[in-house]
């Protein structure tokens, strides 16, 4: 009870000199019980008490030793307590930093995402369908042309067999030959625009 006075716990009230007025009675009343004129004795010395351990008294004194709740907690305030502030673990505080530096990296993708370069994720299946596609497309030229040189061979020999044959081959070599340049084309143009995106990061750096 003494460690209860000491350091009230719960709701507490400012002493007034009502108050200790009162535990003093309370201390000495031989009505109520040795506990309760113990906790009055020590309630007596402290600013504070707790609104409880006043209660408890009040209801155990007798209406003619006591004042009306009201008139005993008349000119009293209640106490709050500042809880002591919560001390983060090391575990906690590691976890709090890899998130903050997950956020930081996440802000600044964000930030340069219209002037970085894009990543070229090749997936299996996709880079596949691609080579199929480039490959057909490379059959279907190569037809056409030898088509081409085939129907020019036979217009300008007069259905020659061994010409029209060398007519188509001479156009499936020139569609080849397209193709081959097309395809130098495009590269070099991914080339530097890939180039080009990596000096502007650099600049913005």
């Amino acid at each position: 009870m003494k460690g209860e006075a000491q350091k009230p716990t719960g709701l507490v009230v400012s002493t007034t000199e009502l108050i200790r007025s009162f535990l003093s009675t309370a201390s000495e009343d031989p009505h109520l019980s040795l506990e309760l004129q113990q906790i009055a004795s020590d309630l007596l010395s402290q600013h504070n008490v707790p609104y409880k351990s006043l209660r408890a008294l009040w209801f155990a004194s007798r209406p003619t030793t006591r004042p009306t709740l009201i008139q005993l907690f008349s000119g009293s305030d209640f106490v709050f307590t500042t809880p002591k502030p919560r001390h983060k673990s090391e575990e906690l505080k590691a976890r709090l930093k890899k998130l903050e530096e997950l956020a930081e990296k996440k802000a600044y993708a964000e930030l340069v995402k219209d002037i970085t370069p894009k990543k070229d994720v090749s997936e299996p299946f996709s880079s596949y369908k691609d080579q199929l596609g480039f490959g057909l497309h490379v059959v279907v030229t190569m037809f056409t042309g030898y088509l081409v040189g085939y129907a020019a061979f036979r217009a300008l020999f007069n259905h020659s067999p061994v010409m029209n044959v060398a007519g188509g081959i001479l156009g499936l070599v020139g569609a080849m030959l397209v193709e081959t340049l097309l395809f130098i084309i495009r590269t070099s143009n991914q080339d530097s625009r890939s180039s080009s995106s990596a000096s502007e990061l650099k600049k913005n750096q």
